[in-house]
């Protein structure tokens, strides 16, 4: 199956969404389409045997809109919609320019304002209707594509939001061209009376207004439909322009885009990361917040990885990229954050299936009533009114913009909190979650086990770790690499293993200097028939105190246990109140003996633990629960426990970092912070209510609407409602269904006591004058007028600080209010890559 992007164009509403959608689904080979209408964007999986892009743009084409694979960049996309935007902005002023006199020549007179006398008066009729006329001409040129688009999707028999708009002022106008020639044959024959009848009948003001309100309504709407993306396009802006990278010893400027996997970079105070990267000489620290949302600035030093987009707020490093910047970790969370939004929630169905049959029923629906209107009150004015509302009124906007305007500013913003929503679905099922399943090494835990202790049964001490760390050298395990290190940091020499196995779930085997070596739970020595009686009272009290005792036996002996400890996470027990806050039910799984587990439960505060668990025993608790009716989300590091993520409900990946696209799991959280896995579910929630609401006042509002526009409040009440006032209340619907949506971006994670600004404390002193000292510092290596606004950043940065750089004379001019070392003025300097060859 291959999975392709497309730009449609063409489409207006949820109808040409689900038109659009039918289209695609009918071709052979298709088999998932999800299209989003916010964005003009499609998504195509299908059988590469069967199907093609052409044969989907074509299926798209025939239904009556335009589509074209997508190659252009999110950046170029936000660009195109600001000059359509413009573009609407324009024709809506122009719009108004003319419908401000056709609106008072019209109505002027129903209000008392004084009107000029060539339009007034029986025998000016004709100059009367033919201003109407010759200032409503302007507003159906202007606005032309709401024919156009209508009127081609009625003859492909995919009537949408623009037919209706279409149909309505269509009818006010023809039936308004008719008024004028039965004025000037009535006229022609004298017959006054009757002319200033048809005269007084003309609805030019009508298809003006409905045109104009209309586009009101869809400015007002594209605005709002902006910002629902605002995420996104601040993602996509982080992405610097440039790198500067070593070529041959020197160092050159190149667009971010063009550079490679294995390039030499220079990263600068005040600079973004190109790509994905790992520092090889050098040390700085960096602003992720954008993308993980942690609020204070990592330190990196040789050998840690940065992240695309990340800032450098102090130091200068030497990078290799690791990934190019269209495969980054920046350019991963835009395509997640793009696909989440094009994707379908389930509760979207229903408008879906709505919105397919909304405007042939509506148009159904218009022409019943005028028939019905002319029938019983034989006033065909009174008819055209009905039908015209009923057309106008209809919103399949608000309907189909009530589920994805919501998605995307939920996914929007959790992406700017670092919670990565991988579809729609994910995001609905999350609040739904009833049971919410842990797994405990680097989860609940740091995920950094270190030796706390180790216990000797008839061995020499530097045998027994020069054997344990020779075995686990081989291993990438946390618990193996503590091992590891802490021998090297005893000085054991560790030799090569030979005949290495590991026991999944268990421990490792092997055979180091002719001694077989086996290491592990209490489990793997029973299933060796190994007797660690004498061991087993050290081992329960080691894991009654939280740490993780693993037997090693030599030659079929226990020889010892060394005891791990992986300390419990700060936030951990914050996190697991915020979810049993919610009325969730919090289960830990984890391969560690019983006692140990039992300690990290009352610590956290945990409901239940399942201790010395295989990665297959995880599924099938998690399967059990689900047969028990439990709605259940798996939390792990997104690796050694993906079979459990895949199985789950809900998967959710905690502390991802640069590996964001776990394919087992539904939600990645960017920081390693399990407090984000139950904001997660707090923001599905907030999403999942605010598609409620919007679905609600759609639906609510179509149901009222019609009604009242078709007239079966008129014999009760006497209300008919005027195509003028549809018109506006149509535009309102949707803004007002978007602008609910956008109130999502107020949603706010909960903050730690750790996490809250520190106030900035300041001695009461009086004020008095002080000496200003000035100071000369002569500077190498500045190129060009980025060096010299770095220099002067960063030196202007320092407290008491203000100073000039001159790129000529390779000086900075620094004046001080306070006093300043020349230590700490040189090391901000060369912290920055630059030299300083004196102070004076």
């Amino acid at each position: 199956m291959k999975k392709s992007k497309f730009n449609v164009t063409g489409m207006t509403c949820s109808s040409c969404q689900a038109h659009v959608e039918k289209a695609v689904r009918s071709v052979n080979g298709v088999a998932t389409v999800n299209v989003n209408l916010l964005q003009n964007f499609m998504q195509v999986e299908y059988d590469e045997n069967s199907a093609d892009s052409a044969k989907i743009i074509s299926a798209v084409e025939n239904a009556g809109y335009g589509a074209s694979e997508k190659g252009a960049e999110s950046v170029q996309k936000a660009d195109s919609s600001t000059d359509e935007l413009n573009k609407m902005k324009k024709r809506l002023i122009l719009s108004v320019c003319f419908l401000i006199p056709l609106f008072y020549i019209c109505m002027g007179h129903m209000f008392g304002m004084p009107v000029p006398s060539i339009i007034s008066g029986q025998e000016n009729m004709m100059i009367y209707a033919l201003t109407q006329l010759l200032l409503t001409l302007p507003i159906v040129a202007l606005n032309f594509h709401f024919f156009r688009n209508g009127f081609r999707n009625l003859v492909h028999r995919s009537p949408n939001m623009d037919s209706l708009i279409a149909l309505g002022a269509s009818s006010a106008l023809v039936y308004s061209l008719y008024g004028i020639y039965m004025t000037a044959y009535y006229m022609g024959r004298g017959e006054l009376s009757t002319a200033h009848d048809y005269m007084m009948n003309l609805y030019f003001e009508s298809c003006g207004m409905i045109l104009t309100l209309i586009t009101v309504g869809k400015y007002l709407e594209a605005k709002s439909k902006r910002k629902t993306s605002d995420a996104v396009s601040k993602l996509v802006n982080l992405a610097p322009k440039t790198a500067v990278v070593v070529r041959d010893g020197k160092e050159v400027e190149i667009p971010a885009s063009e550079i490679a996997v294995g390039d030499i970079f220079l990263l600068r105070a005040g600079n973004s990361v190109p790509c994905d990267a790992t520092v090889i000489e050098g040390k700085c620290s960096v602003d992720q917040s954008a993308l993980t949302g942690e609020s204070i600035p990592v330190e990196k030093v040789t050998g840690d990885t940065l992240m695309s987009a990340s800032v450098s707020t102090g130091g200068f490093v030497k990078c290799r990229c690791d990934k190019a910047e269209k495969d980054s970790t920046l350019s991963q969370i835009i395509s997640l954050v793009e696909e989440a939004s094009a994707s379908k929630a389930p509760i979207a169905r229903l408008a879906d299936k709505i919105s397919g049959i909304f405007v042939p029923v509506v148009i159904v629906i218009a022409v019943v009533s005028a028939v019905v209107w002319i029938l019983i009150t034989n006033d065909f004015s009174a008819a055209l009114k009905a039908g015209i509302s009923v057309l106008v009124i209809s919103c399949p906007c608000s309907l189909g913009l009530a589920t994805p305007t919501a998605i995307m500013v939920g996914t929007g913003k959790g992406a700017s909190d670092g919670i990565l929503i991988k579809s729609a679905e994910s995001l609905e099922t999350a609040h739904h979650v009833s049971a919410v399943v842990l797994d405990k090494t680097g989860t609940c835990t740091e995920g950094k086990p270190s030796v706390q202790e180790v216990i000797l049964n008839g061995i020499d001490e530097k045998k027994f770790l020069m054997l344990i760390g020779s075995a686990e050298k081989n291993s990438s395990h946390p618990l193996a690499k503590s091992i590891v290190k802490y021998c090297e940091d005893k000085k054991i020499n560790l030799v090569s293993c030979d005949e290495y196995t590991e026991t999944e779930g268990g421990g490792i085997s092997g055979k180091v200097n002719g001694d077989n070596i086996l290491i592990g739970n209490s489990r793997l020595m029973e299933q060796n028939s190994i007797n660690i009686s004498a061991l087993a009272d050290k081992s329960a009290n080691l894991a009654e105190n939280g740490a993780i005792p693993l037997y090693t036996a030599v030659n079929g002996k226990a020889v010892g246990i060394i005891a791990i400890a992986d300390p419990i996470k700060k936030t951990s027990k914050e996190a697991i109140d915020m979810i049993k806050s919610m009325g969730i039910k919090t289960i830990m799984l984890t391969g560690d003996n019983a006692k140990t587990a039992e300690t990290i439960l009352r610590q956290l505060g945990i409901d239940e633990v399942h201790a010395e668990l295989l990665p297959q025993n995880k599924t099938t608790i998690i399967q059990d629960l689900q047969q028990n009716g439990e709605c259940v989300a798996m939390i792990g590091d997104g690796i050694n426990d993906a079979p459990a993520l895949a199985v789950a409900d809900v998967g959710i990946a905690v502390g991802a970092g640069q590996d964001i696209a776990i394919e087992s799991a539904d939600i990645v959280l960017m920081k390693n912070d399990l407090r984000d896995s139950a904001e997660a579910i707090r923001l599905s929630k907030a999403t999942i209510r605010n598609i409620k609401q919007n679905l609600f006042w759609a639906l609510f509002y179509n149901a009222l609407g019609i009604p009242l526009a078709a007239g079966l409040f008129y014999p009760v009440f006497h209300w008919q409602l005027n195509p003028m006032f549809g018109a506006a209340a149509m535009s309102l619907s949707s803004v007002c269904v978007v602008t609910n949506a956008l109130r999502l971006n107020f949603f706010r994670t909960a903050k730690s006591k750790d996490e809250q600004e520190i106030p900035h404390i300041t001695e009461d002193i009086p004020q008095k004058e002080v000496n200003k000292m000035t100071k000369t510092m002569k500077i190498e290596g500045m190129m060009c007028s980025h060096c010299t606004g770095m220099v002067t950043k960063i030196l202007n940065a320092i407290d008491g600080v203000s100073a000039e750089v001159s790129l000529e004379e390779k000086c900075a001019y620094i004046e001080l209010s306070k006093d300043v070392s020349d230590d700490v003025l040189k090391n901000a300097v060369t912290d920055a890559g630059y030299e300083v060859i004196g102070i004076e």
